[in-house]
């Protein structure tokens, strides 16, 4: 089986309290962006052990221990006629962008499972596997706009159309680790209640729609700030660090993006939401 687990787009991202259990308490929308890698199942050779082959982008760290084995496994330790596996994951989303690709291909081992080995598992019961497995995994269960509350683990609908805008999404090849951006967060309660701000034009978001993280990093990572203000000269309505960075996107309502040059070594992505 091949599906393609896709990242996301935060708009608006909020970190209003520390937590007793060490984590923060986020409101954020979460958007899917359609920039995928591409993750096959397969069933594994005799004798084998359920694996992972990597290509594309290298991630850091053993094989053994990525997020899609442990998806699997967290499967299988509930339905031990699950067989052994081999995963073949082309990483294309950047890794410490703030794009979720990572919880994704673990989202999306869990329903390609679900789906290969038949176990009809529901949407809120591969939910409940993904929150296991990371804050935000469960978002792409369902993979729809939402209000995400909590440590980002919880979900409220929201009616959000974004369908046909234009995004341009830059990483600057600058990868910031979850640990470091919540070291240098301050708590606090948003200026603008997000999903009231979210219903009004587009064209407003720049004064009423921000991201904590952007105040917390761009100081020690200006590099942030110069891309977020390109996209603004090059026509963007709206633009935003996304996640904890460091991918800024720009999003275009009504028009095309304006042609743009980035340094080498940046990895772009422009698309239709």
């Amino acid at each position: 089986m091949l599906v393609f687990p896709n990242a996301k787009l935060n708009l608006g991202l909020y970190v209003t309290q520390r937590r007793p259990d060490g984590f923060h308490t986020l409101e954020s929308v979460f958007v899917p962006l359609p920039w995928t890698d591409a993750l096959e199942m397969l069933p594994a050779a005799a004798g084998q052990p359920t694996g992972l082959l990597l290509t594309g982008r290298p991630i850091p760290g053993d094989p053994a221990t990525n997020l899609c084995v442990r998806a699997y496994e967290l499967l299988q330790a509930d339905f031990p006629q699950l067989p052994p596996v081999q995963l073949y994951l082309h990483k294309i989303v950047p890794i410490g962008a703030g794009l979720g690709g990572g919880s994704a291909d673990a989202a999306f081992t869990l329903r390609a499972a679900n789906d290969l080995f038949g176990l009809s598992l529901t949407a809120e019961a591969l939910e409940g596997y993904a929150r296991r497995l990371g804050s935000d995994c469960a978002f792409f269960i369902q993979n729809k706009p939402v209000l995400a509350i909590e440590k980002g683990d919880v979900f409220e609908d929201i009616e959000l159309n974004l369908k046909g805008t234009s995004c341009v999404v830059v990483y600057p090849n600058l990868h910031i680790s979850t640990a470091e951006a919540y070291a240098r967060i301050s708590p606090q309660q948003p200026r603008h209640p997000l999903r009231e701000a979210l219903t009004q034009p587009m064209s407003t978001w720049r004064n009423t729609v921000s991201n904590d993280f952007e105040t917390a990093l761009t100081p020690s990572h200006p590099v942030l700030a110069e891309i977020k203000q390109q996209l603004y000269d090059a026509g963007a309505t709206y633009a935003s660090l996304s996640g904890s960075g460091s991918a800024v996107y720009g999003l275009w309502e009504s028009a095309e993006p304006a042609a743009l040059e980035w340094p080498i070594g940046y990895t772009v992505w422009q698309g239709l939401l």
